[in-house]
């Protein structure tokens, strides 16, 4: 009888649900919430009087709650994956799932709200700047060690 290997692809779905999660939230915690440098629409409605700020903070919160959907979605996926028997488990595996999440979240979410539709930018009193490209660096970084990782964690691989 030939074994069949691992599958690897239903962890790899959690992991990077869990990532795009974990992504949003680090940006929204630390970019909105802590260090005040943006809201979802600053470059649009400027929080600069309190119905600005209410509406940046609304848009905050759906923010908020995607990220969450997305997240639970990620925990959820996580655990159906651990109860199938011929799933690869592998901390290896997940983390780099996550990196290529978080990495994808911040692609896509730099390209389309920084660049694309002009809704905010990293720093939001210089406008469009280097940050927006550091901040899609960094994105691309994750998705290179994200993919890495996940190379080497596959079964056989060396």
């Amino acid at each position: 009888m030939i074994a069949t290997p691992p599958r690897v692809a239903p962890a790899r779905a959690a992991g990077l649900a869990l990532g795009m999660g974990m992504g949003g939230f680090f940006d929204g915690i630390v970019f909105h919430q802590i260090l005040q440098l943006h809201n979802m629409l600053s470059a649009r409605i400027p929080a600069d009087t309190l119905v600005g700020a209410k509406v940046n903070m609304v848009w905050d919160g759906v923010f908020h709650a995607a990220v969450w959907l997305v997240t639970a979605l990620g925990i959820a996926l996580l655990w159906r994956a651990a109860r199938m028997p011929d799933v690869l488990l592998s901390g290896r595996a997940l983390v780099g799932a996550m990196l290529l999440g978080w990495g994808l979240f911040n692609v896509v979410e730099g390209l389309i709200d920084h660049h694309l539709l002009d809704l905010h930018h990293v720093v939001q009193v210089l406008g469009p700047s280097r940050w927006d490209f550091a901040f899609l660096a960094w994105g691309a970084a994750m998705l290179v060690a994200g993919a890495l990782l996940l190379r080497r964690a596959r079964p056989g691989a060396r």
